[in-house]
């Protein structure tokens, strides 16, 4: 009699590191293979500047494609775009020299480029916040206010020729509030023009101006000449918010006589 072991059948029919099916194919399925990068993770690496690039140069190559993106995107707000025109002013005041006078020609010179990005911009924005485009006029009227803020900070430059740039600017602007003014004052008889101070803000962006805000300014009285004092209606209107120093604006702007005494407006 052996004393060797008999070796089990049920080892011996198999041999010994042979993987199973189901390993087999779970080492396959992790197999590297080269493959380009899917297009959402690609897009997780384009900077927002290399995505517009990319956008652009779609848009150009297929018409059909900026339509499709025009009418998907969503509207850009005030908030994102007075940021986006703050961006421009910013680039604008880091591309003064150093050593020179900001006002001078030189220094004008060197910052052209970019103020005229800045405005290009501001005419690109200006008409997609304007009825009938956008339908409230507290919008519209929000986003004029920011803008106005930054064509009031443009340089004022030592040559004439060069602030024709800032006066063209409160040209376009001016107009731009005298729009929205008349549309509100059609809709809603000039009450919209009392929510959110307007009155006031415009007649303070045209103190600061020097008077360059006129047909704005027109405009405003036209739209709330029925709230003059002395009018056939008599009483407050629901709501109303009486303020001395808001009626002795008025007073004045109704008289033509706004700015002759020391009234104090605010400062925005």
């Amino acid at each position: 009699m052996s004393s060797s072991p008999t070796p089990s059948p049920s080892i011996s029919s198999r041999p010994l590191g042979t993987p199973t099916p189901s390993r087999l194919s779970k080492r396959l399925r992790t197999n590297t293979t080269a493959r380009p990068l899917p297009l959402p993770r690609l897009l997780e690496t384009l900077t927002p500047d290399q995505l517009r690039t990319v956008l652009t140069t779609l848009c150009t190559r297929h018409p059909s494609i900026a339509a499709e993106l025009t009418s998907t995107a969503p509207r850009p707000s005030v908030t994102s775009a007075i940021s986006v025109l703050r961006s421009y002013e910013a680039a604008l005041q880091e591309s003064f020299p150093y050593g020179d006078r900001p006002t001078s020609d030189y220094s004008f010179n060197r910052v052209r480029g970019s103020l005229l990005a800045l405005l290009e911009a501001l005419r690109d924005y200006v008409p997609h916040f304007l009825p009938p485009q956008e339908s409230q006029a507290t919008i519209s009227l929000a986003f004029l206010d920011g803008v106005t803020h930054i064509v009031a900070a443009l340089p004022q430059w030592d040559s004439f020729l060069h602030n024709r740039y800032k006066d063209e600017a409160y040209d376009e602007i001016s107009a731009a509030w005298a729009l929205v003014f008349r549309e509100a004052s059609k809709r809603g008889a000039g009450i919209q023009l009392q929510v959110g101070d307007w009155d006031r803000k415009v007649l303070r962006h045209n103190e600061v101006s020097g008077g360059k805000m006129g047909e704005a300014v027109q405009a405003l009285q036209e739209g709330m000449g029925w709230y003059g004092t002395g009018g056939g209606g008599g009483g407050d209107l629901p709501g109303q918010i009486v303020e001395d120093d808001r009626a002795a604006v008025r007073r004045e702007l109704f008289s033509g006589q706004y700015g002759a005494s020391a009234v104090q407006v605010g400062l925005w």
